[in-house]
């Protein structure tokens, strides 16, 4: 529409467009998911055997996973996140109850955004039954818990860092690394695979030269009987710098 101007023109200005507001943080981590959502997810289903002082016994673990979306330094991301943990029934007998009801509250911990922590407490979980031996560690030895609740709550971990989800001890993976993991698994169609013994061993080698080379890594005192790693010390005794946790004084 032509405007007609009827008087002198003295000065203008080009007029800005207006900046739209940036989006609100939101932890993807920690986005409250209100209930499983209809149709098909992705799932891992593994068979977990462990003994303990009832014999071998032989279960089954299903994990489902799915994206969950967010607010990152004002940036639209996705990451993927457990939301359902099912274990079929009439595996256990009468303790089945109790684990159905372990799965549920997982379940209910995974859509709240703190399934880190729930599995991590039942990793505390204890008995008097004697120890439960499940699984290897990084250095392939044995891997011994306090109940059948913590062997299989490792078992969880376990999964959960196979997925990229958690890292080796159990821990949260940081937010920016699991968005990063998630877009290129979008790119490449692949997903995220852990690191092998060989690429491990190297990097904490690569660290621990790096330290020296700095002139601030601690004196190596020996070697570690269990991973041949290098020993330290620390309050007095000689301590598995590698990060095994063998000490020399228990």
């Amino acid at each position: 529409m032509a405007v007609e101007i009827n008087s002198k023109i003295v000065s203008y200005s080009v007029k800005k467009a207006v900046e739209a507001p940036p989006l609100p943080e939101e932890n993807p981590l920690t986005v409250r998911i209100p209930s499983r959502p209809e149709g098909t997810l992705e799932a891992v289903s593994e068979k977990i055997s462990y003994v303990g002082a009832e014999g071998r016994k032989k279960v089954y673990l299903l994990v489902s996973f799915m994206p969950v979306e967010g607010v990152l330094n004002g940036q639209r991301v996705v990451v993927e996140r457990p939301v359902e943990f099912f274990f079929p029934s009439g595996q256990l007998s009468s303790e089945h109850q109790w684990i159905t009801a372990t799965m549920r509250s997982l379940s209910l911990a995974a859509r709240g955004g703190y399934v880190t922590q729930a599995v991590a407490d039942l990793r505390k979980v204890a008995w008097d039954k004697g120890l439960v031996r499940c699984g290897m560690n990084r250095w392939g030895k044995p891997m011994f818990h306090d109940s059948e609740v913590s062997a299989i709550a490792w078992s969880i971990q376990q999964i959960l860092y196979r997925r990229g989800f958690l890292d080796q001890d159990g821990n949260q993976v940081p937010v920016e690394e699991l968005v990063a993991r998630y877009a290129q698994r979008q790119a490449s169609g692949h997903l995220w695979t852990p690191p092998t013994a060989e690429e491990v061993e190297q990097a904490e080698r690569q660290a621990q030269e790096a330290a020296k080379a700095k002139g601030d890594g601690p004196a190596v005192v020996g070697h570690c009987p269990e991973c041949n790693g290098e020993l330290v010390m620390m309050d007095g005794c000689p301590t598995c710098y590698s990060g095994c946790g063998w000490s020399k004084c228990g």
